[in-house]
């Protein structure tokens, strides 16, 4: 059993499906998670990313983060 906590984030297009690929590492600190996202989220966005919704073990935290369009 993982005791560590796991986040990762979902990814979501335009016309709201999942993405898997781009996909998401998985980080045992939310810090982590939001730090990636804020160094990659260009890259994300060109590869057709438009919604990014934090994950801690499968279950949604916060609002979605909107990446605006290249």
């Amino acid at each position: 059993m993982n005791l560590r906590p796991r986040w990762c984030w979902a990814l979501v297009d335009a016309s709201g499906t999942a993405v898997d690929r781009p996909a998401s590492p998985v980080f045992l600190a939310r810090f982590e998670a939001e730090q990636w996202l804020g160094e990659h989220w260009r890259g994300l966005a060109a590869q057709g990313v438009r919604t990014a919704s934090l994950e801690h073990d499968g279950m949604p935290q916060g609002a979605p983060v909107e990446l605006p369009a290249p």
